[in-house]
């Protein structure tokens, strides 16, 4: 096992040196993860390695959603210049592994993730940045940027920005001073702790802005890694709503044009890790997020984005989920 330079010395350092170090899957970044297993006990072992990541935002927000009574792991040990976080080990019941297995169980999930959302909403937001018209704008970008060329397709780039700063205008009115949001909030990133389906702790959360109540509800319920079924969706929207008394009709255009927003960024995303990363597995989600894009340009809010997609990208592409992007 090729375990990474430093690893054992700031095991040691930590309590942990007797410990058998297991690696884990990684993600679609730079970071890898270790399970340490001592007899009954365990812990996880995050390595972030500068310079092309930085755990003190992860130590930072884990630090603030546990003062905040959010259930994100305990750090253990961490020495972030070097990259080296331990911390609490939340098991191996993530929920869209479990909801493979007990599909029945995936209401209960699903309002549990939410009303982890609902208390999250209650909360004056973090210290972060602002999630503003800059970073939505940029975000977006990504589709016109890696999916567009490697499509072979030419579009105006332009026109496309204009159209996205238009769409986000009232949305960006009615965010007022936001909320954190976690932004990386899906299935994936959710684990059942104690066998308890509401029982739910969060990872991944080190890019937390302050933002719209509706984009980590985005993340939820528009999941690019698996199906969420349109009426599933419907319902958990009524219970949030039900939850937090926010307006129905506004809120449900600022859900869409985030829903727009998120998936055309991801599109974008998917195709770079796989033409700068060398991670073709990406690929395969791109119909589903697509299917997805075009669900949410129907709303009357993506107007101005829904026009330019119909000038710009042909139908029988959008049919098709995207087309064909070679790896």
């Amino acid at each position: 096992m090729n375990l990474p330079v430093g690893l054992e010395a700031f095991v040691a350092r930590a309590g942990w040196g007797d410990a058998v170090v297991e690696p884990l899957p990684g993600d679609a970044s730079f970071r890898r993860y270790f399970r340490l297993r001592r007899g009954d006990s365990s812990a996880m072992l995050m390595h972030a390695p500068p310079p092309h990541e930085d755990p003190a935002p992860f130590l930072a927000v884990a630090r603030w959603l546990t003062d905040n009574g959010l259930r994100a792991p305990a750090i253990l040990a961490e020495e972030a210049a070097e990259g080296w976080v331990l911390l609490e080990d939340f098991g191996d019941a993530r929920v869209r592994d479990y909801l493979d297995t007990a599909p029945h169980d995936e209401r209960a999930i699903y309002e549990g993730a939410i009303d982890a959302l609902v208390d999250l909403g209650r909360l004056p937001a973090g210290p972060w940045a602002v999630y503003d018209d800059a970073v939505y704008r940029r975000e977006a970008a990504l589709l016109t940027e890696w999916y567009a060329p490697a499509a072979g397709l030419t579009v105006d780039a332009a026109g496309y920005d204009a159209a996205w700063e238009a769409a986000l205008a009232p949305l960006l009115a009615r965010q007022g001073a936001g909320v954190t949001v976690l932004r990386d909030y899906h299935a994936e990133n959710i684990m059942l702790l104690g066998g308890a389906l509401r029982s739910q702790g969060l990872l991944d959360f080190q890019d937390a802005l302050v933002g719209h109540p509706a984009y980590d509800l985005v993340s939820l319920l528009q999941d690019a890694r698996r199906d969420v079924a349109p009426e599933l969706e419907t319902a958990m929207l009524d219970y949030y709503l039900a939850a937090t008394g926010a307006d129905r009709l506004t809120f449900l255009a600022d859900y869409a044009v985030l829903g727009a927003q998120r998936n055309a960024k991801i599109v974008g995303i998917f195709v770079r890790l796989c033409k700068r990363d060398g991670k073709p597995r990406y690929l395969d989600m791109i119909p589903r997020v697509w299917a997805l894009l075009e669900r949410d340009l129907a709303h009357p809010a993506l107007a101005p984005v829904a026009r330019w997609f119909a000038a710009n990208i042909p139908v029988d592409i959008r049919q098709a989920g995207g087309g064909s992007i070679a790896a």
